[in-house]
């Protein structure tokens, strides 16, 4: 029975959406985001563009991010590491992983680095973007086909940034894919080629976090000050209904957490 006697019903879940940053169409994916996480009643959200209310994150039940360099002070490092240790689950997205600069001197000026100045961070996600080679068709394969958030998923092709990691820990890694060029503007480019994970978990005793590098998403109006005005409204994957699925099936697997 519930408290006032009625039928029982099932227990609220609080989720902390973190969606801000630069050079993507953060309005367009946090809308997206919101009405996936509305589709079960249950979840209440508070959205923020950072990570700094750390009793916010503390208190969640559930964390999703899509960020693009935005660097939580260690402050809010240590709650993040601290939530995962009592359980927390943490569904990643996109450039959640980057931590950016323009170099502005040196034999790469003009180039985007990646410096390694959160590594906690990094390590909890269990990587950190290095770079990407130019927008265009790459191909997704299932490395764990028995896992139930990718069983039944099958090798697709879409358009979008192909992440070059740099990761750290064990990963059980769900999808993958192969890098054929290196990256493009960045000061680590040249290493891009290879194989590189594109869904994957990373355990942190009873928490975990699951990373999805797909989802770039950029408006006419996001690359100022660098530009006044995009020529096209770029959607990448989440043009295509499997990108929907692995969303969903995400938010069904953090909601699985147990709190104690």
């Amino acid at each position: 029975m519930s408290e006032d006697g009625g039928t029982p019903h099932p227990p609220r879940i609080d989720c902390v959406l973190v969606c801000g940053g630069v050079w993507h169409d953060m309005d367009f994916a946090r809308l997206e985001l919101l009405k996936l996480l509305a589709e079960d009643e249950r979840v209440r959200t508070r959205v923020f563009e950072d990570y700094e209310n750390v009793a916010a994150i503390a208190a969640a039940d559930i964390l999703i991010t899509y960020t693009c360099d935005v660097t939580p002070s260690l402050k809010a490092q240590e709650a993040l590491r601290d939530w995962l240790a009592s359980g927390g689950r943490w569904y990643a997205l996109h450039g959640t992983n980057s931590v950016l600069r323009l170099l502005t001197d040196g034999p790469n000026q003009g180039l985007w680095d990646a410096p390694r100045w959160a590594p906690l961070m990094m390590d909890l996600l269990g990587s950190q973007f290095i770079s990407h080679p130019p927008i265009a068709p790459y191909l997704v394969t299932v490395a764990d086909p028995a896992h139930p958030l990718v069983a039944g998923v099958e090798p697709f092709e879409t358009s979008d940034e192909l992440y070059h990691l740099e990761t750290h820990g064990e990963l059980q890694v769900l999808l993958e894919t192969v890098c054929n060029e290196p990256g493009a503007g960045f000061a680590e480019a040249a290493e891009a080629p290879g194989s590189h994970p594109v869904f994957y978990i990373k355990q942190h005793g009873e928490g975990a976090v699951l990373y999805l590098t797909l989802g770039h998403c950029r408006g006419h109006y996001d690359l100022q000050p660098l530009l006044d005005w995009w020529p096209t409204v770029d959607r990448c994957a989440w043009d295509l209904p499997v990108f929907y699925d692995l969303l969903r099936r995400g938010i069904g697997w953090v909601k699985q957490r147990a709190r104690a």
